[in-house]
Order: structure tokens, then sequence, then C-alpha cells
């Protein structure tokens, strides 16, 4: 038997693992939609996605259907969630307009940020937040810090 590293992916021990109502509906929306990669997907005999994983934005995406008789439950199963993803891709405004085109709803609009990104906000098909940015700028804690204060104090 070959010795298995304890961390599969270095610098990938932590990692994001959504439940879905519908699971290979959401894969395919997450491949469409924000570029992922479908790794493999284990599937039960009704279709029912007992585990899928996804490379995405260099990370890797765990996603299952619901089983409730696991406390595995869904957004839409418990009221919402108050996790976000945060994603960085090439061009924000580009993805978030695909991703409003297939369904997701806009919570925040894309704007320049403080502290040097672009983002945007939103809750996709699923019931799952994320948060959308592209870097535009190199800003140091010090510059955040600074930049945050400021607006904070009413100046821009």
């Amino acid at each position: 038997m070959k010795t298995a590293n304890p961390i599969p992916e270095p610098g990938n021990a932590l990692t994001p693992h959504l439940i879905l109502r519908d699971a290979a509906h959401a894969i395919a929306w997450y491949v469409d939609v924000l570029g992922a990669v479908e790794d493999f997907r284990l599937t039960e005999p009704g279709g029912k996605v007992g585990h899928a994983e996804l490379k995405l934005g260099g990370g890797r995406l765990m996603l299952a259907d619901e089983y409730p008789d696991f406390g595995a439950l869904s957004p839409g199963s418990i009221g919402g969630t108050p996790v976000r993803l945060h994603l960085y891709v090439a061009d924000v405004d580009t993805v978030v307009a695909r991703a409003e085109a297939a369904g997701a709803t806009l919570l925040r609009p894309v704007q320049d940020e403080f502290y040097g990104d672009r983002t945007a906000m939103l809750v996709d098909p699923f019931g799952h937040l994320w948060q959308l940015a592209s870097r535009r700028e190199e800003v140091s804690p010090e510059q955040m810090q600074r930049r945050w204060s400021a607006m904070l104090q009413g100046a821009q």
C-alpha cells in the first residue's frame, strides 16, 4: 500500500463543501458561469450526487445533494446561509453579467473598493453567497487602514 500524504494537495487543506438541492444542476452552473472544472462525482443510481469535486480559482470545491438524515441541508432548507465564498476572477464585470443571465441574484453591484479590488456580491440559484472580485490595485495593509479610516470618517 502506498503511503498517503495527510494533506492531499498542499495549499488546499481548507476546502468549502456545499450542500445543494440539485447538485448536478449546480455543477453545470459552476462550470458554465464560474469556469469551474469538474474533477469527479459519485452518483447514486437515481442520479443523486453523493460527492463531487470541482477545481475553481486555483482551489477545490466539494459539493453534494442534500442528505437530511446526516444533517446535510442546503441554504433553501435552512433559510439561507451566513457563509460567503470569495472568488477572484480575471474580469468580475463579465462573470457577474454571465451569472445574472444564468439566474443569480445580484446583491451588491460591481464597484471599486478601497482595498484595491473590484467586487460584487450575488447569490447563486442554489442559495450560496459569492463575493466575486478582480484585483485592480495592490494596496498595502497600511494603505488599506488609511483608506478604511478615511472612509469611516466620510472622506474618500
